[in-house]
């Protein structure tokens, strides 16, 4: 096949995923189901300590509702590093079908192979996650009370360079090409669930985020789409800004209380968040919610630490960012106060424990306990 042939079938897939996506489920109502399945999934590396310290914290939590039958807490196994090579599958098949059974997921992180690591070209399991489930809209806030800043960011989670992220074409040993990708359906799909947020939670301000003025194709007609839904939302102050100047104005304490709700594309997404969790205290205590129609996953945004495994200090990662993720799945269920109850435990616990994660300190068992004592 030649890159000529390849770029041909990029567009064909893109354009059946278009149609997919005219035909997207609508979200479940939690409150009118019998049972809701919450796939739990390790990950690698420090994801099992991590996990089973959440895992821990929500049976003692939703202790009546899993007794009940209201609510089952199910393992999901197989989407280690170790068995994804082993089958040569970015997400087993076998996996995915477990998954596709569960009305939601609490996920750990999970390893993405590196250029120059010696494994194979094996695609990021969240990107192909976010794909298969159609989870659209990857929601990561951010709270700095002391600063006054209360951030929400919306990012789009299919598209952008990461939808093609292990497609891109070698021409020749001089040329190599990558991908991006905008699509109508998937830019106005995010844009409204954010001008949503921001209707239902004060008239918020709304932040549009590209680097419009170079991607005159991808990042205009993300700026463009959105422009459209906002006419929708007349009721809040919209303004377009380049990612630069953004990341920028996140550390600018003269202003950054001013922004409230972004929408941004994937990259720009990943790279500002990962910013603005840092400011929050560090991207250990962020969590973030991945949304489609049918599906939802919640997880860390931080990686799977593999220096700290490797240097024997693993039991030392701290699980707020997971369990800040849990405490939005919560809400995602309509679960409110059982939601407050565990942001309040995680707030003190944030305060009581010093974590710094380089073998010193507390450990994911200390927190754990904490956390335990105190809901």
């Amino acid at each position: 096949m030649t890159y000529i042939e390849d770029f041909a079938q990029i567009i064909e897939e893109q354009l059946e995923r278009v149609e997919r996506m005219k035909n997207a489920q609508e979200a479940p109502d939690f409150a009118s189901m019998d049972k809701i399945v919450i796939g739990t999934i390790d990950g690698d590396g420090i994801g099992p300590i991590i996990m089973d310290s959440c895992r821990a914290i929500l049976e003692k939590l939703l202790a009546d509702e899993i007794a009940s039958g209201k609510i089952e807490l199910r393992t999901i196994e197989g989407l280690t590093i170790e068995n994804r090579i082993a089958r040569m599958e970015t997400v087993p098949a076998d996996v995915l079908a477990a998954i596709k059974e569960c009305d939601l997921l609490l996920k750990g992180p999970t390893t993405t192979p590196g250029k120059g690591d010696g494994r194979p070209n094996l695609e990021s399991a969240n990107v192909t996650l976010r794909r298969e489930l159609d989870l659209f809209a990857n929601v990561r806030p951010v709270v700095i009370p002391e600063k006054n800043i209360d951030w929400i960011f919306y990012r789009e989670n299919t598209e952008g360079e990461y939808a093609l992220g292990s497609k891109g074409v070698d021409i020749n040993d001089d040329l190599s090409i990558d991908f991006k990708v905008t699509t109508t359906a998937g830019t106005t799909r995010l844009a409204r669930a954010a001008f949503e947020y921001a209707r239902n939670n004060g008239n918020k301000n709304v932040s549009i985020i590209t680097k419009a003025n170079i991607m005159k194709k991808t990042d205009g007609k993300f700026l463009s789409l959105c422009k459209e839904v906002a006419e929708d939302y007349p009721e809040n102050k919209v303004e377009d800004w380049y990612v630069d100047i953004m990341a920028a104005n996140l550390i600018d304490d003269k202003i950054n209380s001013n922004f409230n709700v972004f929408i941004l594309p994937n990259l720009y997404g990943d790279i500002i968040t990962d910013e603005a969790a840092q400011m929050q205290g560090g991207v250990g205590t962020a969590g973030s919610a991945n949304i489609g129609g049918r599906y939802a996953m919640f997880e860390a945004i931080h990686g799977t630490a593999p220096r700290m495994v490797e240097d024997g200090i693993a039991e030392y990662a701290n699980p707020a960012s997971l369990c800040r993720a849990a405490v939005m799945m919560l809400r995602h269920m309509g679960m409110t106060d059982k939601a407050a109850v565990l942001e309040t435990a995680l707030d003190d616990v944030a305060k009581a424990l010093f974590m710094p994660g380089d073998g010193r300190g507390n450990t994911a068992y200390d927190f754990t306990d904490y956390v335990l004592e105190h809901i």
